[in-house]
């Protein structure tokens, strides 16, 4: 039987991954590479990486660092999570594993723009499709900026981005069309269709009317991966992330949750530090 098993291969579980092997407890991350993390660019506001570093580049880092203290991982996807007699089983489609404890770090899906997986990857890649404002916008500072989303969650992604360019114009996807305000632009009618250029992002409108944008920030949301935690009992808030507390466990005893599937700040820095804390709590709980 494992002393803990990690079902995310991102940043957050892979810190904890890494301290746990350091702490000389057998830890296996389940990796299905699906994460959010993988996907990033190039990231400068990760310390000490003043140049940046790709999401790819970072969390192979991360991985080969966790496994030369002897953590194990598994580029497989888990489908189920039971507990039975104070025991975890966790199954893929491949091995069931056993352990003591059990650490949940599968992230969040981004809710995408209508573009094909091929369009919105080769724009992911060109900094043309955004999603992390606090994360990238000094890139785009004096831009033309789009942001495509409604209600008060787009309209304050508008405002945060604001700050770093003057035109700033607010996307509705369908429905209802906001009121400019905080001198954020606002399309009068909702968008039809996107497309990218090279350099730039083509939105046209219901009316027809076409705009062009330098980056589109998509801000629709996002949905906590929590079929699992559901599955086994662990309470989750209204927007589906997992309670947990201080010390990052959820409401069944011995399952910890870390990451962007808790509420917080949905940050690579933020999510490393909850797996710290994580490990050193299960690691200090097992030795009790």
């Amino acid at each position: 039987m494992k002393d803990c098993l990690i079902i995310g291969g991102g940043p957050a579980g892979l810190t904890a991954a890494l301290y746990l092997a350091r702490f000389l407890r057998e830890v296996v991350v389940f990796d299905a590479r699906a994460g959010r993390a993988l996907k990033i660019p190039t990231t400068h506001n990760l310390a000490p990486f003043p140049d940046g570093i790709s999401g790819e580049d970072l969390l192979g880092r991360m991985q080969s660092h966790a496994e030369t203290y002897g953590a194990e991982i598994v580029n497989d996807e888990v489908l189920e999570v039971s507990k039975t007699d104070g025991a975890f089983r966790v199954t893929t489609a491949n091995v069931t594993t056993t352990a003591r404890t059990v650490i949940l770090a599968s992230g969040v899906i981004n809710h995408g723009p209508p573009l094909s997986k091929q369009d919105h990857d080769l724009g992911l890649s060109r900094g043309l499709i955004r999603y992390c404002p606090i994360c990238d916008a000094y890139e785009v500072r004096g831009k033309r900026i789009g942001v495509l989303g409604h209600g008060e969650h787009g309209l304050a992604e508008a405002r945060f981005i604001r700050s770093y360019s003057d035109d700033v114009t607010l996307i509705p996807p369908e429905g209802y069309v906001p009121h400019a305000t905080d001198d954020i632009g606002v399309l009068a009618s909702p968008m039809r269709r996107l497309s990218l250029t090279d350099t730039q992002v083509l939105v046209e409108v219901e009316t027809g009317q076409q705009h062009l944008f330098d980056t589109l920030y998509v801000a629709l949301g996002t949905s906590p991966r929590s079929d699992l935690p559901v599955s086994i009992g662990a309470k989750c808030n209204a927007s589906g992330c997992v309670v947990v507390d201080a010390k990052q466990e959820t409401s069944v005893a011995g399952l910890y949750a870390i990451g962007d599937i808790v509420e917080g700040l949905d940050q690579i820095a933020f999510a490393m530090g909850q797996g710290a804390v994580a490990a050193t709590a299960i690691h200090n709980a097992l030795r009790q």
